[in-house]
C-alpha cells in the first residue's frame, strides 16, 4: 500500500467514526474520574478499540485502569498514549478526554491497514497522568518494551508542536507535634502548623536563589483541628519542578530542608511520603514533530508562532520521551482567558472546537504513523531505537 491510499483510507475511517469518538470525549467528560480511579473510561476506550478490531489486555502493569491494545503483526512498533484521568474538583480541566477521543481515533483509522504498513500498532491506556505516574510504572513493567517511537496530543490554549515540559517531584511533607490546650497550656505544645509557616516562609526567600525553571508549589491538606488545640499533626503537599531531573536533584533538596528547617524551629518532626516517581523533561524527536506539523497544518490546524510567555507544564509522557523516541502537541482550543486546570477550560472541552481537535488530532497523529512507517530512514530508525527497558 502506497502512502496517499494508506492516508486516504485512515481518515476515512476516522471520518466515518467521529459521531462516535466524540460521543467518547462527551461520555468521558460528563463522568469525570481522578487518578486511579478511572473505571469507566479505561473501559469505553478500550471498548471502541475492541470494536475496532484491536486485541486489548486490560490491568497491565498491576495497574486496574491501565490496558494495551493491539492490532497488526509488522516490525516497526509504534505507540500512541491515551489518558482518561480528571482532576479533583474541576473535572477534565486539563481536557483528558479529548486526549482519549483522539487517541482511540488514530488507532480506528489504522487499523485496517497496519499489516500492509508492516506496522504493529499499539495504543496505550495510561491512568493517572494528573497524579501517580501510570506511564512510568508501565515503563519499568514492560509494557513499552519493544515500542519504537510513542505520541499523543493535548489540548492547550495555543497549537504547539511541543508542550513546554518541566522535570517535577511530588511528596507530602507530614508534622508531627504536641497537642495542648492552647490558652490554658500552650506551653506544653509543639505546633506542626507553626513548622508549615516557617517551612514556607523560607520556602518564599530561598525562590530568589533558584535557577531559572526551578519552581517550587503547593497546598496545606491538614492545618489542625480546632482553634484552642495546639496542631500536633499536620501536612502539606507539594510539586517541585526544574527544567532537567539532574537540576531537580539539586534544587528539591533545598526545598525538602526548608521543611526540615520547620521541624526544627518549633521541635517537631517531620518525614516526607514520596507520592509518585518523579516525572522527567521532554526530549521531542524532531523528525517526528516535523512530520506531525506538516500533517497537522495539511489537514487545517493552525500553530501558534514561536516566542511569547514561557509556559510550563509536566507529563509522564516525558519519561517516555527519555525511553524512545516521542512526540506530545497540543490542540489549541482557542480558550483564552480560560486556561489548564480551571473549571472555565473543562467548560472548553466539550465544545465543537474541542470535537474538532479531536478527530483532526486523531488524523494528523494517524498520518504521522503511516509517513514514519512508510519513509525508509525513519523506519529503520525507529526499528533500532526499540524501546528495551526489561533487558537491561
Amino acid at each position: 500500500m502506497t502512502d496517499q491510499p494508506a492516508r486516504a483510507h485512515a481518515k476515512a475511517a476516522i471520518d466515518r467514526s467521529a459521531e462516535r469518538l466524540v460521543a467518547l470525549s462527551h461520555r468521558i467528560h460528563a463522568h469525570p474520574e481522578i487518578s486511579w480511579e478511572e473505571v469507566q473510561a479505561s473501559q469505553w476506550c478500550a471498548e471502541e478499540l475492541e470494536a475496532a478490531g484491536f486485541a486489548v489486555e486490560r490491568g497491565v502493569a498491576e495497574l486496574p485502569t491501565a490496558f494495551v491494545a493491539s492490532v497488526g503483526s509488522g516490525p516497526l512498533t509504534i505507540g500512541i498514549c491515551c489518558e482518561y484521568d480528571a482532576l479533583p474538583e474541576i473535572g477534565h480541566a486539563c481536557g483528558h478526554n479529548v486526549i482519549a477521543a483522539a487517541a482511540v481515533g488514530a488507532g480506528v483509522g489504522l487499523a485496517e491497514i497496519a499489516d500492509d504498513l508492516g506496522l504493529t500498532l499499539k495504543v496505550f491506556g495510561t491512568p493517572a497522568e494528573e497524579g501517580g505516574g501510570g506511564k512510568i510504572f508501565m515503563l519499568e513493567r514492560g509494557i513499552f518494551d519493544g515500542v519504537g517511537a510513542a505520541m499523543m496530543v493535548h489540548p492547550w490554549p495555543d497549537e504547539l508542536i511541543q508542550m513546554p515540559c518541566l522535570a517535577v517531584a511530588h511528596f507530602d511533607a507530614i508534622f508531627e507535634g504536641v497537642e495542648a490546650h492552647a490558652s490554658a497550656f500552650p506551653e506544653l505544645g509543639r505546633n506542626a502548623a507553626d513548622a508549615i509557616t516557617v517551612a514556607q516562609v523560607a520556602i518564599g526567600l530561598l525562590r530568589q536563589h533558584g535557577h531559572d525553571g526551578d519552581q517550587v508549589h503547593g497546598i496545606v491538606t491538614e492545618g489542625g483541628a480546632a482553634p484552642n488545640i495546639v496542631p500536633a499533626h499536620t501536612a502539606a503537599r507539594y510539586y517541585v519542578r526544574s527544567k532537567t531531573l539532574a537540576r531537580l536533584a539539586e534544587w528539591e533538596p533545598r526545598i525538602r530542608d526548608c521543611f526540615k528547617a520547620g521541624a526544627l524551629a518549633t521541635g517537631t518532626e517531620v518525614h516526607f511520603d514520596d507520592r509518585m516517581p518523579p516525572y522527567s523533561e521532554f526530549e521531542m524527536d524532531e523528525e517526528l514533530a516535523g512530520l506531525y506539523q506538516a500533517n497537522a497544518e495539511a489537514i487545517g490546524r493552525t500553530f501558534a508562532p514561536a516566542g511569547g510567555k514561557a509556559v510550563r507544564a509536566s507529563t509522564d509522557m516525558a519519561n517516555v520521551s527519555l525511553a524512545m523516541p516521542a512526540i506530545h502537541p497540543t490542540l489549541g482550543l482557542d480558550s483564552y482567558p480560560a486556561v489548564n486546570h480551571q473549571a472555565a477550560f473543562a467548560a472548553h472541552c466539550a465544545t465543537p472546537i474541542a470535537d474538532r481537535a479531536a478527530i483532526e488530532g486523531a488524523a494528523a497523529m494517524a498520518w504521522t504513523v503511516i509517513d514514519a512507517a512508510t519513509t525508509g530512514p525513519i523506519r529503520e530508525r525507529l526499528i533500532a531505537s526499540a524501546y528495551r527497558g526489561t533487558a537491561t
